[in-house]
């Protein structure tokens, strides 16, 4: 028991860091492409597209090498050293790259971003889900820290950017330093205990997914669904503050309704496993994509601060029943031996091809008709693609008090 307690703190510790690290480092990443760095909503559409195709190609490799390596910590120091080299990354390579050649700065603020946060924080949520399957814990539980550290960060990060963004840097590279140190001083678990190791996983497993129909009926709900909340999030930072008569105002508001926001998301964490087990996966997964499209929708019509302001706060409960809600959904319907590999290649993969895909068109419609009018179009897309996954996704019975979310042997059909 002492060993469980000590892995799960060691992950809440090293997920709140994470997450920390994540807000003070792309949490303004939109603000900075535009204000600092003077890109068009065209430009940091770009940018945004070479992030995804980055964590796109990483991805799957991710979910393998999680799959082979089971709990050993391999992916958590490779993802805690890029981090503590973000201080560096940033201003002195990232910035003059991309004033000079955007194509350039792209392509290798990408492959860092991609590896490192973007592909990176869902190579971190699926080892701890595996965790928490060997030692019997939530994997919720432990992702609410992730969301205290994100608003911990966002408490003062507008503020600390109005006054230099190379701070927020400087400070996502110390939390780096302190995630290895994290490693460094705390030992793992066993390497056994119920998750099956780098025996059991073989790379034709992990192609078999893409011959299973219920694997491609998921990817409809992934590629049409959650998708657009993450398109929608890249550029809303930089549309918030223009809503304001001062620009700094409005990034230091934004910082704190962030937090606001993601303190709410923690508290929504520890609660959804119940809603999730009551109602069953799958309408988890329609539920909270029914909630992503108010807000998305209710985006595009909101007037002023105070309206924009409300349908922000609506992620804080669209975000945890998600996330329970995929996790449930893959136990449910996949076999375990390649959890890692269906969450990397079929959710963080597939929002990878869906970001790569409508970033640039997202960008552009900011550009030509605004960002009211190009929310309302990204919700009028999701709703079609809601629908379908009404269909398509399979049905998942509501757990009874106390059933733990095991996996089936069998494949998803």
């Amino acid at each position: 028991m002492a060993t469980r307690t000590s892995q799960f703190r060691f992950l809440c510790g090293f997920v709140y860091i994470y997450f920390f690290a994540q807000a003070m480092s792309i949490s303004l990443l939109a603000v900075w492409l535009g204000q600092t760095l003077k890109l068009s909503g065209t430009e940091a559409g770009i940018v945004f597209s070479a992030n995804a195709f980055a964590a796109m190609c990483s991805q799957p490799i991710y979910g393998f090498v999680s799959d082979r390596v089971g709990t050993r910590r391999n992916i958590l120091w490779t993802v805690a050293a890029l981090v503590a080299l973000s201080g560096l990354f940033f201003p002195f390579l990232y910035a003059p790259l991309l004033k000079a050649n955007i194509l350039l700065g792209a392509a290798v603020g990408g492959l860092y971003l991609g590896i490192t946060f973007n592909a990176g924080s869902y190579a971190i949520e699926s080892y701890v889900d595996r965790i928490g399957r060997r030692d019997g814990f939530e994997y919720s539980r432990v992702r609410l820290w992730g969301s205290l550290g994100f608003a911990s960060a966002a408490v003062f990060s507008g503020r600390i950017y109005n006054i230099d963004p190379g701070i927020n840097f400087a400070l996502a590279s110390l939390a780096g330093g302190v995630m290895l140190a994290l490693l460094a001083v705390t030992r793992g678990g066993p390497h056994v205990a119920g998750v099956p190791g780098k025996e059991g996983v073989r790379l034709a497993d992990a192609f078999a997914l893409l011959r299973m129909p219920g694997f491609w009926r998921f990817m409809v709900f992934v590629l049409g669904v959650t998708n657009l909340y993450l398109v929608f999030d890249q550029q809303f930072p930089r549309y918030f503050a223009s809503l304001f008569p001062d620009p700094k105002t409005g990034v230091a508001m934004f910082g704190y309704l962030n937090s606001a926001q993601i303190f709410l998301e923690a508290g929504g964490l520890f609660v959804a496993p119940l809603l999730v087990r009551r109602i069953g996966a799958k309408n988890g997964l329609l539920l909270a994509g029914s909630i992503m499209l108010v807000r998305i929708a209710g985006s595009g019509l909101a007037v002023g601060p105070v309206s924009i302001s409300a349908m922000k706060l609506l992620h804080s409960v669209e975000l945890p029943i998600l996330a329970v809600s995929l996790f449930r959904y893959i136990a449910r319907h996949f076999d375990n031996r390649l959890a890692s590999t269906v969450y990397m290649v079929g959710v963080s993969f597939g929002h990878s091809i869906g970001i790569f895909a409508l970033s640039s068109l997202a960008g552009i419609g900011y550009d030509r008709i605004g960002f009211p009018a190009t929310y309302l179009t990204l919700a009028g897309l999701g709703l079609v693609f809601l629908i379908l996954s009404a269909v398509f996704l399979l049905p998942t019975p509501a757990e009874t008090v106390g059933e733990q979310a095991a996996p089936l042997a069998e494949p998803a059909k």
